[in-house]
């Protein structure tokens, strides 16, 4: 068999494959040509087989697949993290209004674009290779623009509402407007395998999109090979509302006007009942947990989340970050260690499961599993490469249990999307990073300055 030439040959690395035999090769190769994984395993029988110009030392290393955060705020968020104090306590819709829609409001398109390359480089800097939006608030154009030049792989769309909640409000025109702008935004930027930016159906979700918008974004996922991404159940208002409304529980609602299934993803579903978790596991529904902001916003999840039942039921369950630390692998640990707690059971959600919720899961979800989640031939490459050169990963015994309670997104040493390699040696090969941050700097303060959010803090802070 004559030796192929590749465009990179990364040899004597540790892999894990995440492929349908979970194969971990200690001592592997993985070979690259253009955008795609053309061989991988032990790195003899790579070595034997393929040659390349530019070979990369990879002993240092452990290699998974790119991990997919499932759930981030890319705009709204980074630009303003942790400016509000964590110990605000009010109701949900007083904290929307007087906490979070000021910040939000007040973004202008080009906050919003730095905002989502700030976004974008720290998920790919902690390993994530993809993501999925939890909606863009207003300015998508810049947002895409401001995405694309990072080289990360991204699912957009601007947060779709559709709900007259004014009796005096037009429902037709408003759902109307909601059903034109997710049309639009998917003929705009549409998904294909040779693009890695593009804009999905994402719903506001909660009680605030009309059965019309939910019908229609269905609809144009279905036609399009496309997935819904919207937020239900966090607290038990969404409950409420619905039972108040249509006298059923979300989920059962949902299910009635057909606007469930596998190209539909649900974040947080935190109260749920039996009959819910049943209808979910029927009709292929993935489901979306974010640990941290469940945990940071009171959701009630160690005494009202079901995941682990989820789980057992068939469900999908993937992991975000939402608007809080964009280091999915964190998100990873905690729903390792959260349900081992409340059920006191230390079977649940062991160290392999959560790495699955970060790649197979989630690439399942996206429609994309035979593309990326796992590192096999013919899979897009997209990769980590986490320097195990660190104190954190020595002794290098059980790599799997390592990456996920000992490791974070300090380690990502390179990152590859689509065969381009993007973070090399911690840092971002597509942009300038210090321009980014001093850009950050000033948008964040000018957003704040607008919002007209006051600072509060328990301490006396000196300015001069």
């Amino acid at each position: 068999m004559p030796v192929e030439v590749v465009d990179t040959l990364i040899s004597g690395a540790k892999i894990i494959t995440m492929d349908s035999e979970r194969r971990v090769y200690m001592d592997g190769a993985l070979a690259i040509k253009g955008s795609h994984i053309v061989a991988i395993g032990s790195r003899l029988e790579i070595e034997k087989n393929y040659s390349s110009g530019h070979v990369i030392d990879g002993r240092q290393f452990v290699i998974t697949p790119g991990f997919i955060n499932s759930h981030v705020h890319i705009t709204g968020d980074p630009l303003t993290r942790d400016y509000v104090p964590d110990d605000i306590h009010c109701p949900p819709q007083e904290k929307l209004t007087k906490w979070v829609l000021p910040r939000y409001l007040a973004h202008t398109p080009e906050d919003e674009k730095v905002s989502a390359q700030l976004a974008s480089l720290e998920m790919l800097r902690s390993g994530a290779t993809s993501f999925i939006e939890a909606g863009t608030f207003r300015h998508l154009d810049a947002v895409v623009e401001g995405v694309s030049t990072l080289g990360i792989r991204g699912r957009v769309g601007v947060m779709v509402q559709g709900r007259a909640f004014d009796p005096s409000e037009d429902q037709a025109k408003l759902s109307d407007e909601a059903i034109r702008c997710l049309e639009d935004e998917v003929t705009r930027f549409p998904s294909r395998d040779d693009i890695l930016v593009s804009a999905w159906p994402l719903l506001v979700g909660h009680s605030t999109n009309s059965d019309e918008v939910w019908k229609a974004a269905k609809a144009i996922a279905d036609d399009k090979g496309l997935v819904i991404s919207a937020h239900m159940s966090p607290y038990k208002d969404d409950p409420d509302w619905f039972l108040g409304e249509y006298g059923k529980r979300p989920i059962e609602h949902l299910a009635e006007i057909g606007v469930l299934g596998s190209n539909v993803c649900l974040t947080h579903v935190a109260h749920i009942d039996e009959h819910e978790l049943e209808i979910l596991a029927e009709t292929g529904t993935n489901v979306i947990f974010c640990p941290l902001p469940a945990l940071k916003g009171v959701f009630g999840v160690t005494s009202h989340g079901c995941y682990p039942e989820m789980a057992k039921a068939g469900i999908n369950i993937l992991l975000g970050t939402d608007g809080y630390d964009s280091d999915i692998m964190h998100s990873a640990q905690l729903v390792a260690a959260l349900f081992k707690d409340t059920h006191l059971d230390t079977r649940i959600f062991p160290a392999h499961e959560a790495l699955s919720m970060l790649t197979v899961n989630a690439a399942k979800a996206m429609g994309m599993q035979d593309q990326i989640g796992s590192l096999e031939v013919g899979h897009k490459a997209d990769f980590v490469c986490h320097d195990t050169d660190r104190p954190e990963w020595r002794p290098l015994l059980s790599i799997v249990n390592q990456l996920i309670w000992s490791a974070d997104g300090r380690g990502v040493h390179s990152v590859w999307v689509d065969g381009v390699r993007v973070i090399d040696n911690y840092h971002s090969t597509m942009i300038d990073e210090q321009e980014l941050y001093a850009k950050a700097q000033i948008a964040g303060e000018q957003v704040i300055r607008r919002s007209g959010i006051p600072f509060i803090s328990p301490w006396p802070v000196i300015e001069n």
